[in-house]
């Protein structure tokens, strides 16, 4: 079930990603009276289609294989690769019989799409959501530091203060990437009373990508909430608001520690430390198969949280500003990418990977915040000069332009093919990637 929520989540959002973004080429194509023999949501690979219509001269449909979409417009050299039809002389309603400009409107008509809707995204999730963001001064427990955090200094119950000096005014903001990215960046930490700097290493985004996890998170402590009927729980008289501070005999005041220590004992008795309206109570309770005792833990947080609402008027800046911050935090990463600083095999993600970052739970919020930035992503990853993609083809536009006659139909043919290339190896690698992530970490 949680492969069918998460595949059924990254589907629908390249879907939506997909359909527009092709509607943005069509509908530019259609403004300046170039035909569009097809428009589909996903690629028909070898001429299987899964639903097809044809209105005017336009044939839509579903193809099978969902890992894009594409037009073929009439007149140009695509992924298609239709030389027969560019051996005819030019018909007036063919792209290549358009002027530079219109061409080049054409071609940015996918991205423009993509960078807008991503935007929107984030404005109207921004208004209908709002933020939820903890205050720092409210951390009462400290962090729990997990493994990547503990390898370069931080410990269970630290309380993180600040960054590189400055006062930070939310926990959310100590695991920005744009934090994160920045060389030399270091937390200023409190520690049993203690001021200390703990510095993060250079290749932290490798690290946390390595090992599929976060640096640290809140220290949370067990206090119950209530209890599944005849579970163990149950059965031994846990009562909501007992606060498990040990478990045999071993202190376990944060839920992490607790969880951890719980698989050593499936199907076994065990003996909790309980604090209940101050006084200290020893329970056994048997632990089921799965490892569990059945109780449900409280937050101790939610009062804490501030909720900050915006009107739709303040929601355009906050939201524009957001997505600004993520594509740039992407940018930044890919420029480490590009430059060896982090490890392709570590940090970039697939399908497969995009599809568990949705979660095996379908929340909506997280489904448009990742849809919102993947609108980006898409838009920007077209823009790359890479033949095949509309950047590339955006390119050859530009130098046509500058040169005052259209490129060759032969040199176009060739960085066609090359592009494909380059995206076909991308594909494989990515694909590769996730796989191998799966079987052997």
């Amino acid at each position: 079930m949680d492969i069918l929520i998460m595949t059924s989540q990254i589907i629908l959002a390249l879907a939506i990603l997909v359909t527009l973004h092709e509607l943005g080429h069509f509908a530019a194509a259609r403004m300046f009276g170039i035909k569009v023999e097809k428009f589909y949501l996903f690629f028909d690979a070898w001429g299987f289609k899964l639903f097809k219509f044809k209105k005017g001269d336009t044939e839509y449909g579903i193809g099978w294989l969902p890992l894009g979409g594409y037009v073929k417009i009439a007149g140009m050299i695509d992924e298609s690769m239709d030389t027969e039809a560019m051996k005819k002389d030019p018909e007036p309603w063919e792209f290549r019989s358009k002027p530079a400009w219109q061409r080049l409107i054409v071609m940015l008509g996918g991205v423009t799409v993509n960078f807008v809707l991503g935007i929107l995204i984030y404005i109207f999730s921004t208004w209908y959501y709002g933020d939820q963001r903890l205050p720092i001064e409210k951390v009462r427990y400290g962090i729990h530091a997990m493994e990547v955090g503990e390898s370069f200094g931080l410990k269970d119950g630290d309380n993180i203060v600040g960054v590189n000096g400055q006062k930070v005014k939310y926990f959310e903001e100590l695991k920005k990437t744009s934090v994160l990215m920045n060389s030399g960046t270091y937390y200023d930490v409190n520690r049993n009373g203690a001021e200390l700097k703990v510095k993060l290493p250079s290749d932290i985004i490798d690290k946390i990508s390595d090992k599929k996890g976060a640096m640290f998170d809140l220290a949370i402590p067990i206090f119950v909430d209530s209890t599944a009927p005849k579970s163990g729980a149950a059965d031994a008289g846990l009562m909501k608001g007992d606060q498990i501070i040990a478990l045999n005999d071993t202190a376990t005041p944060f839920y992490h520690q607790f969880t951890t220590r719980m698989v050593n004992y499936q199907e076994e008795p065990i003996k909790l430390k309980v604090l209940r309206n101050g006084d200290t109570l020893i329970k056994s309770v048997q632990v089921d198969k799965k490892g569990k005792l059945g109780f449900i833990t409280r937050d101790v947080y939610e009062k804490d949280y501030d909720i900050l609402n915006y009107n739709f008027g303040q929601s355009i800046g906050v939201g524009t500003t957001k997505s600004f911050e993520a594509l740039a935090d992407n940018i930044h990463g890919l420029k480490k990418l590009v430059t060896g600083k982090i490890d392709p095999r570590k940090s970039m993600q697939g399908p497969i990977g995009i599809a568990q970052m949705f979660g095996p739970q379908w929340i909506w919020e997280r489904f448009w915040l990742l849809t919102g930035i993947l609108s980006l992503i898409l838009a920007f990853m077209n823009l790359l000069p890479i033949p095949a993609l509309d950047g590339g083809h955006v390119v050859f536009l530009i130098v046509e332009m500058i040169i005052k006659r259209p490129l060759s139909d032969k040199f176009m043919q060739i960085m066609q093919t090359i592009g494909m290339v380059i995206l076909l190896a991308l594909m494989v690698f990515v694909f590769g990637n996730d796989i191998y992530k799966i079987i052997f970490k």
